[in-house]
């Protein structure tokens, strides 16, 4: 067996079923023991970015790890922004890379580049493999760092030589890893546990604050069982939406700068955050200075990193967030917030999620109508942008692993390549009956516009939504509100008819411009058995809202266009600010105060 054999061999053991990827000179043995095989099916992509973007849509629908492939030089650059983004989010995957011959390395080769160097910082772990009979050790290693722990990206970066030579012997998978320095399962302390638990019982306005964690773990069940044992609210992050259902009495769906506004007055008024594999990211809390002033913190991350690193934790659990979840709902009571729950019921009738329907073709409208046609149940992937928070707040999933995006990167152009990865995943019997739809701007649809031909030719079938409003949206809203509408780099007035488009590459394109085609469209879409593209000519001045400008507070949170502020309950501003120079002051012990002296020797050491 050669190289390249043995590779395709390990990738089956790991139980790859789809690579991605475009073929190049160093990788052409790689190609050519692949044409030799019917278990892995290679799908030619038209640019290795989005190969990239569909390995990750792939691994965030299926829950596998998602594997993609790029030549050397030029093919393992265009892999960098997947990369990234597979870093930032998350996303369990295996990126491959072909490498000039091995004794033509470090000699400005054609089409060399130094793979392992530009991606060290954007990956778990990289490999440059320098022997043929390393393969099935390195591909056991990088599948059990990719899918362990917090997961992430890693690159096997393969020379010619290397794939091309022979094994000295038979071929032979390693059974188990075992890894010095690398150990990603921690047991949570027992006694962290019942700090939580006794947090808990004395909150009486507690939150779950919920994330990535919860799908990438396959938690959603026990979290529901926690929030309904406990009759806990429920905001997510963007990535965390379909960790719990929307529309279950306890969501308050999705918080941050464009969440709702009834979320993050939760957060604001809350005595006690229980969060639950996120990383308090700025999109989510403006200033964490003045975020949730008045709240303790629970804080569950498999990544001991994250813990502490934005906001102090009275009770810091390093754990997977699975096993973490079964171990507080077995510790607590049972429990009941009515008057909590009262509270946030009525700010929901007082805040929600409004637009005017009115004049051109609203974003909002469309997103209800895709809701409203797939009730929920379809795989729904964005691009980044307006469209992105319209598909987050409009469109409530109620499965987990059901709405993809590009959060930490917020990549332009992942969209579409995501949908075809996800929907790969449910062709390869992870999940049959589930449609996709990817949800794209006019500007996001066109960076990977390319890869119809692969839909197409693939016969992938992904129904794409295209918010058409001739404009950056959100460099023009930012334009608008904060830089005296002063225009720049955001007119796409000259995009081609995405109809038309469509049309070309051997699929379907329908134009819709008014309210009464929307209906019609989209169900003409779910008939239809291939790639659909329906271009939704909506109107290029509406913005997203709720909106908290970006290292802003609650009390700066403006509803709608009129930009007048929005005042919360509880605590004034004056309050607030007189809390936080207290803070700014205190060290992080001296913060913690009685709760570091009941937790005493219970205090996790990371």
């Amino acid at each position: 067996m050669d190289g390249a054999e043995a590779l395709l061999e390990s990738l089956k053991r790991e139980g790859v079923d789809a690579l991605f990827g475009i073929s190049g000179g160093a990788i052409l043995p790689i190609y050519d023991a692949l044409g030799k095989q019917q278990d892995i099916w290679s799908i030619l992509t038209r640019h290795e970015q989005g190969a990239g973007h569909m390995a990750e849509g792939y691994a965030r629908a299926t829950g596998r790890v998602g594997c993609c492939i790029g030549t050397s030089g030029p093919g393992a650059t265009n892999l960098v922004t997947a990369i990234t983004d597979a870093y930032m989010d998350s996303t369990p995957t295996v990126f491959l890379s072909g490498q000039v011959h091995s004794a033509n390395i470090g000699k400005d080769a054609f089409q060399e580049c130094d793979t392992f160097g530009i991606t060290m910082p954007i990956v778990k772990h990289s490999y440059l493999v320098k022997k043929s009979a390393d393969i099935p050790r390195v591909v056991k290693e990088a599948f059990h760092i990719a899918r362990t722990g917090r997961p992430g990206p890693v690159l096997i970066d393969l020379p010619k030589d290397v794939t091309e030579g022979m094994l000295p012997g038979e071929y032979e998978y390693p059974e188990s890893v075992n890894l010095r320095g690398y150990q990603p399962f921690a047991p949570a302390a027992t006694e962290q546990i019942e700090a939580a638990a006794k947090l808990i019982a004395e909150a009486k306005q507690p939150v779950l604050y919920v994330g990535n964690g919860i799908n990438a773990a396959d938690a959603a069940d026990e979290l529901m069982r926690l929030a309904e044992k406990l009759d806990i609210p429920v905001t997510t992050t963007l990535l965390g939406r379909g960790a719990f259902p929307g529309g279950h009495a306890l969501a308050l769906d999705m918080l941050g700068m464009h969440g709702t506004a009834y979320a993050n007055w939760a957060i604001h008024e809350a005595d006690l955050i229980i969060a639950l594999g996120v990383r308090f990211d700025d999109r989510v809390t403006g200033n964490p200075k003045k975020w949730a002033p008045n709240a303790k913190i629970i804080h569950v991350d498999i990544d001991a990193a994250e813990l502490g690193k934005i906001r102090f934790a009275q009770v810091p659990i390093w754990g997977d967030v699975k096993t973490v979840i079964g171990q507080i709902t077995e510790k607590v009571a049972p429990k009941k917030h009515e008057v909590w729950n009262g509270k946030l019921a009525q700010w929901k009738k007082d805040a929600p999620l409004t637009y005017e329907k009115t004049g051109k073709l609203k974003p909002q409208f469309v997103l209800e109508e895709i809701a409203r046609a797939t009730k929920g149940e379809a795989i729904m992937t964005t691009d980044v942008g307006q469209h992105q928070m319209w598909a987050a707040q409009y469109y409530n999933p109620k499965n987990t692993r059901s709405f993809i995006t590009s959060g930490g990167l917020g990549t332009m152009g992942y969209g579409y390549p995501a949908a075809i990865g996800a929907k790969v995943g449910c062709l390869m019997g992870h999940r049959p009956d589930t449609d996709v739809w990817c949800i794209t701007g006019d500007g996001s649809f066109q960076m990977n516009i390319q890869e119809l031909a692969t839909g197409v030719l693939y016969d992938i079938p992904v129904k794409i939504a295209v918010l058409n409003n001739s404009s950056l949206g959100m460099v023009r809203q930012w334009q608008k509100l904060f830089y005296s509408k002063r225009w720049s780099g955001i007119d796409l007035a000259k995009c081609p008819d995405f109809a038309k488009v469509a049309e070309a590459y051997s699929t379907t394109g329908i134009t819709i411009n008014d309210y009464d085609e929307v209906a019609d469209a989209v169900r003409a879409a779910q008939k239809d058995p291939g790639t659909v593209v329906l271009n939704f000519l909506t109107d290029a001045e509406e913005d997203v809202y709720p909106m908290i400008p970006g290292g802003k507070t609650i009390h700066d949170l403006v509803m709608d266009g009129s930009g007048k502020t929005v005042p919360v309950g509880g605590m004034k501003k004056e309050e607030v600010e007189a809390m936080v120079e207290v803070l700014e002051t205190a060290t992080a012990s001296e913060y913690a105060g009685e709760w570091n002296d009941d937790l005493k020797s219970g205090q996790q050491k990371i």
